[in-house]
C-alpha cells in the first residue's frame, strides 16, 4: 500500500543517523517520493508559495529553495511569477528531478549546515519547507542562510515541532537578532504538515526580514 511505504521511506529519513545516511535514503526514495507524500497529503511544498506571495513581490529574485527536494515547490511559484528561482539539496537524485521540472534556474548539492555555494547578499530571498525536521538541517544553518540573503530580502520556513525546542532555534533567532542579522516578521500557528496521514505531526512557519 502506497501510504505503508510513504510510513516507511518518512521512517528511515528520521532515523538518519549522519548525512551521509540521510543522503542515502533519499536516494533510494527519490523515483517515488512525489507519488509516497502526496499519498500522505504533504502539504508544504505548496503551501510555502502563500508566504513568498506575501512577502516577495512577484518577479523579484533570485530566490533559493533551500532543501528541494525533488522541486514540487518550483513549478507553483513559476506559476506565480517567479522565473528566478535556484535550488539546493544534499541528494543528487532529488536534484535530477528537481531538474526536469523546468523551474529551476540553477541546482547545486550542499548540506544544509555546511558552507553554502553563493556570496553574500546573493538572493532576495530563501525559502525551506520540511527540512528544519528530525534529524535533518540544524538550526546552525540558518547563519549560513541568512548571509547569503541581502539585507531586506526574506527568510521563510518551516520548522517541525519536535525539534523546535531540542533543536536550539529559539536560541540561533535570539543569536540573528542580537546581531542585528534579521528581524521577525511573521509566525503562523502550529499545523498540520499531513492533510491525510500522521495528524500529530505539526510545524511552524517563520518569516524574518534581514537587516544586515
Amino acid at each position: 500500500m502506497i501510504v505503508d511505504k510513504a510510513n516507511a521511506a518518512l521512517d528511515s529519513v528520521y532515523t538518519a543517523e549522519t548525512p551521509e545516511a540521510l543522503a542515502g535514503a533519499y536516494a533510494a526514495w527519490a523515483a517515488t517520493y512525489d507519488s509516497e507524500t502526496a499519498a500522505l497529503g504533504y502539504l508544504l511544498p505548496f503551501l510555502i508559495a502563500a508566504w513568498v506571495t506575501r512577502h516577495v513581490p512577484a518577479g523579484e529574485g533570485p530566490l533559493l529553495d533551500a532543501g528541494c527536494g525533488t522541486g514540487l515547490s518550483g513549478p507553483s511559484l513559476k506559476a506565480l511569477g517567479y522565473d528566478d528561482i535556484a535550488g539546493l539539496d544534499l541528494s543528487d537524485d532529488m536534484l535530477k528531478i528537481a531538474g526536469s521540472r523546468q523551474a529551476y534556474s540553477e541546482l547545486k548539492q550542499a548540506m544544509l549546515g555546511g558552507p553554502l555555494p553563493w556570496p553574500d547578499g546573493h538572493f532576495r530571498a530563501f525559502f525551506s519547507t520540511g527540512v528544519f525536521t528530525i534529524s535533518h538541517a540544524p538550526a546552525s544553518g540558518l547563519h549560513e542562510l541568512v548571509r547569503i540573503t541581502k539585507k531586506g530580502g526574506h527568510a521563510i520556513f518551516t520548522v517541525r515541532d519536535q525539534v523546535f525546542a531540542s533543536g536550539g532555534f529559539q536560541a540561533v533567532f535570539g543569536e540573528l537578532e542580537r546581531a542585528k542579522k534579521w528581524r521577525p516578521v511573521e509566525e503562523s500557528p502550529w499545523f498540520r504538515c499531513y492533510a491525510i496521514a500522521e495528524p500529530e505531526a505539526l510545524v511552524k512557519t517563520f518569516v524574518f526580514e534581514v537587516v544586515e
